[in-house]
């Protein structure tokens, strides 16, 4: 229970901060298994996950559920939080100083969990975890086409993380083209952590 006492005081903290994007939303700090081997990280909350405080509750959260179920996974087995705490307008991208100012709270998030793998759902997760955690060194890293389904790795602190990007699940809704490689892009990390 430890680690959920830690990321509850985490939760206070950003809550507390007065972070861009705060005013007439919800927080959606995250959700999930404070345990977990697996991290998602996704990019900014939808109007439904603003509403309801949640990361993933939408269509897009739908199609991440049938995702982890295909590899014999739940909400049960990860953990799910997102760059940004707040949902941007109009469910824009984010901004360099939103990402500034949000993510030293996600970073905090991965630091108590300790997952085995990052899983990053789109390009702007995907871009900050593999700049080293460093929203300046977002612009050095390719996008999430050329990245997705492959193993990487990345330190933070004293540890070493696996990390393998992903399409986003809204991107499926949107070009139903991405659900076969999406698929196949969870079925590689159902080998990796030993459920395939």
């Amino acid at each position: 229970m430890a680690k959920q006492e830690d990321l509850d005081e985490v939760r206070k903290r950003a809550e507390n901060a007065g972070l861009p994007l705060k005013e007439g939303h919800n927080m959606v700090f995250g959700k999930g298994n404070p345990e977990a081997s697996v991290m998602f990280i996704g990019e900014a909350p939808g109007e439904k996950e603003d509403i309801e405080g949640l990361p993933f509750v939408g269509s897009s959260g739908r199609e991440l559920d049938k995702l982890l179920m295909s590899i014999g996974l739940s909400l049960n087995d990860i953990y799910i939080a997102n760059i940004l705490k707040y949902r941007p307008p109009e469910n824009r991208n984010p901004s360099h100083d939103e990402i500034c100012t949000h993510t030293p709270y996600l970073i905090e998030q991965v630091k108590i969990i300790k997952p085995r793998v990052i899983v990053t759902l789109g390009n702007f997760s995907t871009k900050f975890v593999l700049g080293g955690f460093s929203p300046d060194e977002m612009k050095r890293i390719e996008g999430i086409t050329a990245l997705h389904g492959k193993l990487k790795k990345i330190i933070l602190g004293d540890r070493t993380f696996d990390v393998i990007p992903m399409y986003h699940p809204a991107a499926v809704l949107y070009n139903p083209r991405l659900r076969d490689e999406l698929k196949a892009d969870f079925a590689f990390l159902g080998k990796i952590i030993g459920r395939a």
